[in-house]
């Protein structure tokens, strides 16, 4: 069994990238186990914070999730032409501390996929990731690319993808990223 931990990098109840995971998961081989994990409870990284307090729980616990998985699936909207500060503020917090880096990220298997309302999808986000990847050491996975554009027409409103496309598109690249994992982990 392969495990997947997808991450879902919006805060919003709503959200297209949750709902993308959800569909992920839903469209998922028996043989994968497909884990979503959200960004809340994880406060501003902030190093007298961590000094004083140590690591928060959500963060501990969301890295334990991560060291448990075969691969890590980041669902990243677009905020302003960039990564969101939600997001990027929690792979702040998961490379605390420095010495805790290799232990998360070096040689993880990592992809990124996205939804956004508009035209572009999500590749200025996706593109703004990959030094950010790199710098940690993951094995990113670049044999496709997912970035769901127009994502209000390719949802219902109860959040299921229903874009026949698009959910064929998800179901390649969620394979494709499998076997990248799996002759990872084997």
């Amino acid at each position: 069994m392969i495990r997947i931990v997808g991450i879902s990098g919006s805060l919003r109840a709503g959200s297209f990238n949750t709902a993308l995971l959800r569909a992920a998961q839903v469209g998922s081989d028996p043989g994968v186990d497909f884990d979503i994990a959200t960004l809340h409870g994880i406060p501003l990284y902030d190093g007298d914070i961590e000094q004083r307090d140590g690591i928060p729980d959500a963060v501990v616990a969301l890295k334990q999730r991560i060291v448990t998985a075969d691969g890590v699936l980041l669902a990243t909207p677009e905020y302003n032409n960039g990564i969101p500060g939600v997001f990027k503020n929690a792979i702040d917090w998961l490379s605390r501390p420095n010495s805790d880096i290799a232990r998360i990220f070096r040689d993880r298997p990592f992809a990124v996929v996205g939804a956004s309302p508009g035209g572009f999808g999500t590749i200025l986000s996706q593109n703004a990731w990959l030094p950010v990847l790199k710098t940690l050491g993951v094995r990113q996975w670049s044999g496709g690319r997912l970035m769901l554009s127009r994502a209000g027409q390719a949802f219902d409103a109860d959040g299921a993808l229903v874009d026949e496309g698009a959910r064929r598109q998800l179901a390649d690249f969620i394979a494709g990223f499998v076997r990248f994992a799996s002759e990872t982990a084997g």
